[in-house]
């Protein structure tokens, strides 16, 4: 299963008591973090790290998160930015949301919203299509529970079978990529192995119930070599004109 694993998010923030706590919760939650304790190691970190999230107090010995922020920003780096501080008037926010800040959470907060924040800068920058609390994946305007075995799209609930969820979930975990059959019929079916138009039946089955009236197609077919998942328009992919495989 799709994890945040690969998720790195910087911390940086001089009060311990928060950071510390701050960052076993993130790990908990399945991201990778790195803490810095004051602005010129948080400063270096930012340079040198590929992250996907950087979290800075406004106020930090050496350099503030403000200071950068800035820098970044000059350098062309859009990492996205959660500003944490205590500076609550309207002219602060606004001051930090012109240096280039994605986000502003005034302390003290709820971690709870502090996460959701945290989610949701993530989904806006592409990074994450998993989310650990809810365990759903979400590719365009289709959501997968795994765990329940129901996806939703368009305000519809859509009920699945088991073999239906495991292979869309293979395919949401694999978005863009092309799946040939050899590799989806290992994935599902590790042991026994079905006859050759196994997959062809699931994969109509699961057509039927995602990609409805005129809603976009995602499950594409790459003729002689497998599939594609998601909301493509690619030369080899045949433009499915019916719900048939």
């Amino acid at each position: 299963m799709l994890t945040t694993s690969s998720i790195i998010i910087l911390l940086v923030d001089d009060e311990v008591e928060l950071t510390e706590p701050l960052s076993r919760l993130l790990t908990r939650e399945g991201y990778t973090v790195d803490a810095a304790y004051d602005g010129t190691s948080g400063s270096e970190y930012a340079q040198i790290g590929n992250y996907d999230l950087l979290i800075l107090d406004w106020m930090l010995p050496g350099k503030t998160g403000l200071e950068i922020c800035q820098e970044l920003r000059r350098q062309g780096k859009t990492t996205p930015v959660l500003f944490l501080t205590a500076k609550d008037t309207l002219d602060d926010r606004v001051q930090g949301l012109d240096a280039g800040a994605d986000d502003y959470l005034v302390k003290p907060f709820e971690l709870r919203e502090l996460l959701a924040r945290v989610r949701a800068l993530l989904r806006r920058s592409g990074s994450q299509t998993y989310e650990t609390i809810t365990g759903r994946l979400t590719v365009a305007d289709l959501e997968l529970d795994c765990e329940n075995q129901v996806a939703y799209r368009q305000g519809r609930i859509i009920e699945l079978s088991q073999k239906e969820s495991q292979l869309l979930q293979y395919f949401m975990e694999h978005t863009g990529q092309l799946m040939t059959h050899a590799q989806i019929m290992q994935n599902l079916w590790q042991e026994e192995q079905p006859n050759s138009n196994a997959i062809a039946a699931l994969i109509r089955l699961l057509r039927r119930k995602i990609e409805v009236g005129r809603e976009t197609a995602l499950i594409h077919t790459v003729y002689g070599k497998g599939y594609r998942f998601g909301a493509l328009s690619i030369e080899l992919v045949h433009p499915p004109t019916s719900n048939s495989e």
